[in-house]
């Protein structure tokens, strides 16, 4: 059977849910079939993967930056677009825009509970596609937050920053079918799946078949936040500790709030006492974050394919308290000083955690492994262009040079002799 699943509508424009079977249908996303879950191959591309999917991808997930009616437009667009031109998908709209935006669209509609992070979306999603910004790309991957297996991301830079974003909006129909079809030609002849037949009403678009999609995977943080093992127990009227486990791609971020005392955090390497920071707060951060709040504090860039994390302090009372840049396995477990005057707040990629880090409570990050089995599973799988010949990174090289304007000299002109 069917769920449909009940969301209050907002505006005076919009009516309950239609009874018609192919309009302004919300559905919830259980009724969708299982994830497909995609190879990721290595090539010759500075170190980009080759993705090949074992079906075509059946669940789409469209996110888009808040408040603007411009990309509301834009994505209806894409919508459209998608359901007309590749048969089979099934598209996955957010709670408060599918609420909004059912009615324009003459098919059905899946979306979920609004929870954070939603069930069931690790096990559903096939594709995740982003219009907006950076924070755009990072509410996609918070949505995967507690899954260790996050689906191919395909951005299109549409806000204030894009740092993260590799395509414009005007090349979405290249974009989505370079993604949809990359693989293809490895399915096609006579003993084809019902499922992988599916590709044959779109086989002109094929981009042939060494030219699948290229992924760039970004690592992630893997961070528990639980019981500290080493702290005195006592009896207390606070409810038990629960233990969880969170993944991050920019960064877990601890800070003193609005306290006017000072963090003191007590930070080991490994198992192995590092120091004790006075400061405003601690940012350990990946190599996608490197350029994010960690820059702001004082933290280095790191290209988002060094294996590795980053320890910055935010304003810390010690001049010689520089940033650390680590072996991406290096656990990095942070505790509360015994001379702590209070709790500090913890939030992974701007998202906060209840409770925060206080007293009996320890945080350990480390860099998410990749790898299992043989198999590139970790990660954040975006999807990037092709390098051409000699061109290598170039989308990470032109974000410096044109959104952090990185060594650019003194003056009106900008000229390399600063006139």
């Amino acid at each position: 059977m069917i769920r449909h699943l009940k969301l209050p509508l907002r505006g005076p424009c919009l009516r309950p849910f239609s009874t018609s079977p192919r309009l302004s249908e919300l559905l919830d996303v259980s009724n969708l079939p299982p994830r497909i879950h995609p190879r990721y191959q290595e090539t010759n591309h500075h170190d980009l993967l080759s993705l090949t999917w074992p079906s075509p991808p059946r669940n789409i997930l469209l996110t888009k930056k808040e408040n603007t009616p411009s990309i509301t437009t834009h994505l209806l667009s894409f919508a459209h677009h998608i359901h007309t031109t590749y048969p089979g998908t099934n598209l996955i709209l957010e709670p408060s825009v599918a609420s909004t935006l059912h009615t324009s669209l003459p098919f059905p509609i899946h979306t979920y509970p609004p929870t954070a992070p939603p069930p069931l979306l690790a096990s559903k999603v096939d594709l995740t596609t982003t219009l907006g910004g950076d924070g755009t790309i990072l509410h996609a991957t918070s949505l995967f937050s507690d899954s260790p297996s996050v689906p191919p991301v395909l951005s299109f830079s549409m806000g204030t920053l894009g740092f993260l974003g590799e395509w414009k909006f005007a090349e979405y129909k290249r974009a989505f079918r370079e993604v949809y079809m990359s693989g293809a030609d490895a399915h096609f002849g006579p003993d084809a799946s019902p499922e992988t037949q599916r590709w044959a009403a779109v086989r002109g678009k094929s981009m042939g078949p060494t030219r699948g999609a290229r992924v760039l995977l970004r690592s992630r943080l893997e961070v528990r936040i639980g019981p500290d093992p080493t702290a005195q127990t006592s009896v207390s009227t606070e409810p038990p500790i629960q233990s969880q486990t969170l993944y991050a791609t920019n960064e877990v971020l601890l800070h003193r709030g609005p306290t006017p005392h000072l963090a003191q955090i007590d930070i080991s390497l490994n198992h192995r006492h590092l120091t004790t920071a006075v400061a405003d707060g601690m940012i350990i951060s990946t190599p996608t974050g490197s350029t994010a709040y960690s820059l702001s504090a004082g933290g280095p860039i790191v290209h988002p394919l060094v294996p590795a994390l980053i320890l910055t302090p935010i304003a810390a009372r010690s001049l010689s308290f520089r940033p650390l840049v680590l072996p991406a396995r290096t656990p990095v477990t942070l505790r509360l000083s015994g001379a702590a005057r209070g709790g500090v707040d913890v939030s992974v990629d701007g998202v906060k955690v209840a409770g925060g880090l206080r007293g009996g409570v320890q945080v350990c990050a480390v860099g998410e492994g990749l790898k299992r089995g043989g198999e590139w599973v970790g990660g954040v799988p975006s999807v990037v262009r092709a390098p051409g010949r000699g061109e290598g990174e170039e989308h990470w090289v032109g974000g410096l040079n044109g959104l952090l304007k990185f060594n650019y000299p003194f003056g009106e002109g900008g000229g390399e002799d600063g006139s």
